[in-house]
């Protein structure tokens, strides 16, 4: 199986890669090569097979065509810019988001005119496209109502993928991603980043900034858990889909209170004292929109697991990332 990952240098992109690597198969196929494009080429990971990286803008139009042109059997559309940029820069957020996510599909649908083609794409959207008014638990049926540049660009990121799966240009899995925690690496553009930085911080021995109220809810997953979701997805037999293309992928609801409390039982209450609560009405309007729960029956029927508890998802990245150690 030949696979091409777009967003392979991202954080998610890079976990995606070493699991990948470390499996071996996806779906019952083996992998025999990797291709892994990003606006950064990627490093090439040391591996028994043929890997090559690309620095690819997939808002350029001719870049997605160059990157099908070996014909991969599975794609994961993991590139985007975030949230918080997409909001701050209007014409950049819908250039990269939505036209390259076209670009992409177009290329496939291309592709397929002069010999049959149809390749899996896995395509990562996000639960920024629900906004108010919302339900205390968002049922699996619930309409697109985002209240975002992001979510905007995400919910018809969603349309064209079941459009063009149902028109048999591609074989589209659309996963929404919960919010990722705890994100390694230097705080981002994303509004979100605050939920990961309250916890990766203090983790290192350095201060947060809480931007919002600790009674903010929202809902979470690990990165070996958003990792987990998109392998599930590249094998899912995609019959019990139907048209609706896209799912809302298992997670914890939790408050930010709830992620302190699971830190001071993990780490002590000097981890959680590296926390100061610094209000911006900014971010805190933009949370204040966001979902706080979902019911996942669908995705949960299909075999997507979630993460059990914070505590959980905070050992993983003193595993994954602190090397077993507290700062």
């Amino acid at each position: 199986m030949k696979i091409l990952v777009i967003g392979a240098a991202g954080m998610v992109g890079r976990k995606l890669v070493a699991a990948l690597l470390d499996a071996g198969r996806v779906g019952g196929r083996d992998v025999a090569e990797l291709v892994l494009a990003d606006i950064i080429a990627p490093e090439a990971p040391k591996a028994g097979l043929p890997i090559a990286t690309h620095a690819t803008d997939l808002s350029d139009p001719q870049a997605a065509g160059k990157l099908i042109e070996g014909r991969p059997d599975l794609i994961f559309h993991l590139a985007a810019i975030v949230s918080g940029e997409a909001e701050a820069d209007f014409e950049k957020g819908y250039r990269i988001n939505l036209d390259g996510t076209r670009h992409l599909l177009e290329a496939i649908r291309l592709a397929g005119l002069s010999a049959p083609y149809m390749p899996r794409l896995v395509f990562t959207s996000s639960i920024a496209v629900f906004g108010e008014p919302l339900p205390a638990e968002i049922p699996d049926a619930f309409p697109l109502t985002p209240l975002t540049s992001y979510g905007t660009q995400k919910a018809i990121g969603e349309l064209l993928l079941a459009d063009y799966s149902r028109r048999g240009f591609v074989d589209g899995v659309g996963i929404r991603l919960p919010t990722i925690v705890v994100r390694p690496g230097k705080p981002n553009k994303a509004a979100s980043g605050f939920f990961s930085g309250i916890l990766r911080e203090p983790l290192s021995g350095l201060e947060a900034v809480l931007p919002v109220e600790a009674s903010v809810r929202h809902w979470f997953a690990s990165p070996r858990a958003a990792v987990g979701f998109l392998l599930h997805a590249a094998g899912l037999d995609t019959a019990g889909l139907g048209q609706r293309r896209s799912l809302t992928m298992p997670g914890l609801a939790a408050t930010v209170g709830d992620e302190i409390e699971a830190l001071r039982r993990v780490a002590g209450e000097k981890a959680v004292q590296r926390i100061r609560h610094e209000p911006d009405p900014v971010i805190a309007r933009i949370v204040a929109g966001w979902p706080q729960a979902f019911t996942t029956r669908r995705a949960e029927e299909l075999g997507f697991v979630a993460d059990r508890s914070f505590d959980e998802i905070i050992r993983y990245h003193i595993e994954d990332e602190l090397g077993g150690r507290i700062g």
